[in-house]
């Protein structure tokens, strides 16, 4: 080569299984969506990525603009943060580690109980990254569909959990679905000699939640994140509660460092004005009520029930996609599913009264041309 490197086939060195791993879908950030529509930025409803329309607590911005400390690094005992986490959820604080978002903590599941071949379960229609995570880990991924109603199919996910499965995971509420998890099924699948982790993302939205368990299920890991409820999307900052056997081991697995100061600041800020954030939480789940009774007006459209902060339709008589792109254009984004379990849905995420009337006049004018 004419520029002395010499060529070699790195791909030969990459892990065998990585080479044909599809890959996550993300949502794309509003700039480029803008710029890519010729759209300004302050007229794009952004509904795809369940994100908190109000944002963050005004703490924050304090707390960050105050701090300053960003050039050293963290705690990495992360001893402030996990004393306010636990007295948050009612846990105790050494079965608390926190990291980048929840999506670490669920990566961080993975690396503990998952080696090549060994059996992960799924219960799809589902969170996305369980599936992208056992295909990382080079896991033998067996799917047990849910219900019509996404209802969890119990028999189906008994017989594998039976069968020697060594990872579940769950979602309450479901994501795209927005179903709750009934307590006791969730007590009848920890039964089994099986690592459940429980992904409470949406938790506050649907006002339950599972950690109380922990205590009495060493198989349980619940993790939970600041991103919706809490506006902090952004941030990335997450955790999970472990029961007793797996805290030491995490800590030695875990990277150091995970979690960065502003994380940090942020995290502590949210937690000193949870009344503004719980006042954020009603607004989006009296709007989830609204938006879904006038979703059902719109005979093409069937609404899911849901306790998050999302809406999952089902489209009927027109390929969703053709919904999704025609929203698109008018700088309204929303979610599309086209899978062998959810087939021609569009998911909406919850914003502010004001979107959902751009949402629902938009929605009406192209339910008007597929009439026509």
């Amino acid at each position: 080569m004419t520029d002395g490197r010499r060529a070699h086939d790195i791909r030969r060195l990459v892990r065998p299984h990585l080479l044909e791993l599809p890959g996550y879908e993300p949502v794309e950030p509003v700039d480029v969506v803008a710029q890519r529509l010729g759209i300004p930025e302050d007229r794009i409803v952004k509904l795809d990525g369940n994100e908190n329309p109000y944002g963050p607590s005004p703490k924050v911005a304090a707390a960050l603009g105050a701090f300053g400390s960003y050039h050293l690094y963290p705690d990495p005992a992360q001893r402030r943060l996990r004393r306010a986490v636990g007295q948050y959820v009612g846990a105790d604080p050494e079965q608390i580690v926190l990291g980048s978002g929840s999506d670490e903590m669920l990566d961080l599941a993975a690396q503990l109980f998952l080696s090549p071949g060994d059996t992960m379960v799924n219960a799809p229609p589902t969170f996305g990254m369980y599936d992208f995570l056992g295909a990382v880990y080079n896991a033998r991924v067996v799917q047990a569909p849910r219900r019509e109603d996404f209802g969890l199919d119990l028999p189906a996910l008994e017989a594998v959990l039976r069968s020697g499965a060594r990872l579940l995971y769950l979602a309450a509420p479901n994501n795209p679905t927005g179903n709750p998890l009934p307590r006791e099924q969730l007590e009848r699948l920890l039964r089994y000699d099986t690592a459940v982790v429980l992904d409470e993302a949406y938790a506050e939205f649907d006002g339950e939640s599972a950690v109380d368990l922990v205590a009495q299920h060493d198989n349980l890991i619940v993790v939970r994140t600041f991103s919706k409820w809490a506006g902090l999307a952004g941030m990335r900052a997450g955790y999970a509660v472990l029961p007793p056997p797996l805290v030491d081991i995490v800590w030695k697995v875990k990277i150091p460092y995970n979690l960065s100061v502003a994380s940090e600041q942020a995290i502590l800020a949210s937690l000193d004005d949870r009344e503004t954030l719980k006042e954020h939480v009603r607004l989006i789940t009296e709007e989830r009520v609204r938006l879904s009774a006038r979703l059902a007006q719109l005979p093409w459209l069937r609404p899911y029930p849901s306790t998050a902060n999302f809406i999952l339709c089902e489209v009927r008589g027109v390929p969703a996609v053709h919904v999704r792109d025609q929203l698109r254009k008018r700088g309204i984004m929303i979610r599309y599913f086209d899978t062998p379990s959810l087939r021609n849905c569009v998911r909406i995420s919850i914003g502010k009264p004001e979107h959902s009337e751009r949402l629902t006049d938009a929605l009406r004018e192209i339910g008007a041309g597929v009439a026509g």
